[in-house]
């Protein structure tokens, strides 16, 4: 672990290689897992005020989710979390001709009918936060799905935390990330 500021950082965002693989794994973090996506408090209100500008992108299931139980629900944890349908898909998600499951949000982010990209945690996954008392865990989540990624970052030499600049920095600030990326050089060059 290496600490910055007051997040403490797993050295698997440093030591592991990760870089997206829509064509093999279909988009599939958006649909596997137990919840919906974790929501912050401002996300969870946001979403509820833009979902006029993403709501013809939303199929027909995932529109009766959200007239039936909102853009999101408290979870067994606690935590806000994006709705799902049928236990699986979170209901901003929509399948492109290639079947490829993609954001909503992200979509309407992107044909500039909104100004919010998505919710930091979709943005920053494969990592994790977790809040310890006055600290933050920055965690590296693994699982199959993400396999392709993970042999894709390797083949490429992407570390996670370079592969998730950009929501690293929109979570944290440039100054934080370029510690990270001191602190990781300066570790990788110790263990060589």
């Amino acid at each position: 672990m290496l600490q910055i500021d007051d997040k403490l950082v797993s050295l698997d965002l440093i030591e592991r290689f990760f870089l997206c693989d829509l064509s093999c794994c279909k988009g599939a973090c958006c649909v596997e897992g137990d919840a919906g996506a974790p929501l912050e408090k401002a996300e969870f209100d946001l979403l509820r005020k833009i979902l006029p500008e993403v709501w013809d992108d939303l199929s027909p299931e995932a529109q009766a989710v959200v007239k039936k139980q909102g853009v999101g629900y408290i979870d067994q944890e606690g935590e806000i979390v994006t709705s799902i349908v049928n236990g699986k898909d979170c209901v901003f998600t929509y399948y492109d001709k290639n079947g490829i499951c993609k954001c909503a949000i992200e979509k309407a982010y992107h044909e500039k009918r909104i100004d919010f990209y998505k919710p930091i945690s979709c943005h920053l996954y494969p990592i994790r936060v977790a809040r310890l008392r006055t600290l933050q865990a920055v965690n590296y989540h693994r699982w199959k799905i993400c396999s392709a990624a993970e042999m894709l970052g390797r083949q490429e030499k992407v570390p996670v935390y370079r592969f998730l600049r950009e929501p690293l920095i929109r979570k944290f600030g440039q100054a934080w990330y370029d510690e990270l990326d001191t602190c990781a050089q300066i570790y990788l060059a110790q263990k060589k």
